[in-house]
């Protein structure tokens, strides 16, 4: 079976792929969770709220900012993160549009 090249899948199953990929530990599900409850975060508050540390959290929020979910402004010595509304909402599109594309079969598997 020769290999696909990124190149050969759609926009959109690329942007989904990233976004299942920072969507994927459950750290960034909670660190997007914080985030949706406040107007703004710091990364140390962060730290405060889970058990990770400071150098993990980051981590988090750099995959989770590749992914166009979150938002970093730099605030002196800090890095104030909030959710990405555009990027949230191209996300929620992206993932209701392959949920509706892909209904399930009215009786599932017959293996």
């Amino acid at each position: 079976m020769a290999a696909h090249k990124r190149e050969q899948f759609t926009e959109a199953e690329q942007q989904i792929a990233v976004i299942a990929k920072a969507l994927g530990h459950p750290a960034r599900v909670a660190i997007l969770q914080l985030l949706a409850q406040r107007q703004s975060c710091v990364c140390g508050e962060l730290v405060l709220e889970l058990p990770i540390s400071q150098s993990t959290v980051s981590q988090h929020l750099k995959e989770l900012k590749t992914a166009g979910l979150v938002q970093g402004e730099v605030d002196g010595p800090r890095v104030c993160y909030c959710i990405d509304r555009a990027g949230w909402d191209r996300a929620r599109q992206l993932l209701g549009n392959l949920l509706a594309e892909l209904p399930l079969p009215a009786a599932g598997c017959a293996c």
